[in-house]
């Protein structure tokens, strides 16, 4: 069986669809299955060409054992909405001038947002005799639409459009989480739709092999000190202005730290915001690599996990949640709907706060600062519930059943 996994975003960048689609390329190429990708030449989040890649339009390496097959991209750190889209289509017209060189596959698995590479995987699909796999990661235009990114009525009557077309064309559609698959299930009944949900690999996130490492002491933390760690995209979907009100309201509170490690386009305004108030308390860190989470989430006490409070959300399930879990780290978690009724409600893994609402989250570190017992019952509970539920070893395995 031959799959090709088309996405714009694949290692060495950093973010959650390119390490969902690398750990499930490895682990189907280890089942047996022939595993290539097809992907642009790495930017993200920093929006220029990662070092050793520039001046290339094509580039052909191997990512442990995984052939990974590059195009040209436009990149621009603009954030106009007419350079996003020509960074999009940019890597639609190559990716499908690249692709229709390469050999037949049974399956092509397309990663959507963007929702514009579908112009080149239905090309492409057909071209190569291929089943059409549509990977949905976040309803999009819905998203772009409920967010105010996209408010063009013909833009969106346009995206809907493609959007239809898509699923109509598709095999398969694969959605990443329960609400995304019911969602369409409901517009498109006479589809077939698979939860393909994130995952985590418990190797690599083993608290039992990891080291703490100097974080703490880099950062001039104590071990007094409980610290409240968001790690991943700044952007506006999060909401983490959030944090900063929280923790303005727990200034007095010396060993209550919050840490916001990562970048993203909603930085520099937190950060205006943090100075405004003259916070001591928060700390933004720049991201790392995935080597050195593991010894990161091994350092902090608590995770925060927050979203926008939009009831397009409530499907959600940011990737971050499954690697803390994993390093028996509690949550607290501003996400409603199937995040809240796994982690919280079932799996005892951590607190839920109202999504924005800078009070509760306030109280519910409070609480947790006070209440070590509860912090590592939490962390236990974590780690085992998604042993029993988001190993990636069995979401591969499930899939490669569903495809057979």
């Amino acid at each position: 069986m031959k799959l090709l996994i088309l996405t714009q975003y694949y290692p060495p960048e950093i973010g959650a669809p390119q390490n969902r689609l690398h750990e499930l390329a490895v682990r189907l190429k280890a089942d047996g299955m022939e595993v290539n990708v097809l992907t642009a030449l790495p930017n993200y989040p920093r929006m220029e060409i990662m070092n050793g890649y520039e001046n290339q339009k094509n580039r052909y390496e191997e990512i442990d054992g995984i052939p990974v097959h590059r195009s040209w991209i436009y990149v621009t750190k603009s954030k106009g909405i007419f350079s996003r889209l020509l960074i999009y289509f940019s890597f639609v017209w190559s990716s499908y001038w690249k692709g229709r060189k390469m050999k037949k596959y049974d399956y092509l698995l397309v990663e959507s947002p963007p929702l514009f590479l579908g112009y080149s995987a239905l090309r492409l699909a057909k071209k190569m005799n291929a089943k059409l796999i549509f990977n949905v990661s976040d309803l999009w235009p819905e998203s772009a639409e409920k967010l105010g990114i996209v408010t063009n009525k013909i833009a969106l009557k346009l995206a809907y459009k493609l959007e239809a077309k898509c699923y109509k064309k598709a095999f398969l559609i694969t959605g990443q989480t329960q609400g995304i698959v019911d969602d369409i299930c409901d517009r498109f009944p006479e589809k077939k739709v698979y939860w393909l949900p994130n995952g985590v690999d418990l190797a690599f996130y083993n608290p039992s092999n990891t080291q703490a490492g100097n974080f703490r002491k880099d950062h001039g933390f104590t071990d007094q000190d409980v610290i409240f760690f968001y790690g991943g995209i700044i952007g506006y979907a999060q909401g983490l202005d959030l944090i900063i009100k929280a923790a303005n309201l727990l200034r007095e509170y010396s060993s209550i730290q919050f840490v916001i490690q990562g970048s993203g386009p909603e930085k520099e305004s937190l950060l205006s915001l943090k100075d405004s108030l003259n916070l001591t308390n928060v700390h933004f860190f720049e991201p790392v690599t995935k080597s050195e989470m593991p010894a990161i989430l091994k350092s902090i006490d608590v995770a925060l996990v927050p979203l926008k409070n939009l009831p397009l959300f409530n499907g959600a399930i940011p990737s971050k949640v499954f690697e803390a879990l994993a390093m028996q780290v509690p949550l607290l978690l501003g996400v409603d709907g199937e995040a809240r009724h796994h982690f919280i409600e079932k799996g005892k893994a951590g607190l839920f706060f109202q999504p924005e609402n800078a009070d509760e989250l306030a109280k519910q570190a409070l609480f947790l600062t006070e209440n070590l017992s509860k912090r590592l019952e939490m962390g236990e509970n974590a780690r085992r519930y998604v042993i029993e539920n988001f190993d990636r070893n069995k979401i591969a395995n499930d899939f490669k059943k569903q495809l057979e």
